[in-house]
């Protein structure tokens, strides 16, 4: 102990008084109620859901953020998985009733997916709901299709396009909102009302499930199962 250096009794003693400024000391944050703060952030935003006025108003640099992590993620996959070579057998489903409750569970989740996406800043839900439904419906095909299907479609649609371009313009109107440049927040519970929120919130939801669908079928590929 004595023949500590200086810089661990610094640490030592910046602990401490953390530690006395975290649990000694009363906390200065004024007590606000729930329903003050909820009603605070809807009106701000514009949206009655407030999780969404918070994630697409309040913090947005952390959604921003959360965004070019899963673009990154998806294309880490890719650059890992890239000097592997593809499975040769690829496990599917192949009795047909297990098939029709995946494509059931897909048309289920590909609506879920579209009515988050649209009215997510109106309703529980939003963005990251919806991509992650639209996810799960590609999911539940992928494993019931054939994977040449799926990687002809994906292709054809030019999906790894559509995820680029969603992510810029995200990040560009994010960055205007920032700026101070605000849309007309329209009526309260209207479907074109809140800004840029409905906005963001779409193009969350295609950028979610677009990568998801790479995902899906970059594991597929290389793994042979999802």
């Amino acid at each position: 102990m004595t023949n500590w250096p200086l810089s661990k009794w610094l640490y030592l003693l910046a602990g401490l008084a953390l530690y006395v400024k975290m649990v000694v000391l009363p906390t200065l944050a004024p007590e606000v109620s729930g329903a003050a703060i909820v009603a605070a952030v809807t009106s701000d935003s514009g949206v009655p859901n407030a999780v969404s006025g918070i994630i697409f108003r309040n913090r947005l640099y952390d959604t921003i953020f959360e965004v070019v992590v899963f673009t990154i993620a998806i294309m880490g996959s890719k650059f890992l998985l890239a000097t592997e070579q593809p499975s040769c057998s690829i496990e599917r489903l192949t009795d047909r009733p297990s098939i029709v409750l995946a494509r059931l569970g897909a048309t289920i989740a590909a609506l879920v997916a579209i009515e988050l996406g649209i009215r997510g800043h109106l309703s529980p839900g939003g963005g990251f709901a919806a991509g992650v439904a639209g996810g799960t419906a590609i999911g539940l095909v992928a494993v019931s299709a054939s994977p040449d299907w799926m990687q002809a479609l994906y292709q054809r649609w030019q999906a790894a396009t559509w995820e680029k371009i969603s992510v810029l313009v995200f990040i560009l109107l994010a960055a205007l909102m920032l700026m101070g440049y605000e849309l007309p927040h329209g009526e309260m519970g209207n479907l074109i009302s809140g800004g840029w929120l409905p906005i963001l919130n779409f193009l969350v939801a295609v950028k979610v499930a677009l990568g998801s669908w790479a995902a899906v079928l970059i594991f597929i590929r290389y793994r042979g199962l999802f």
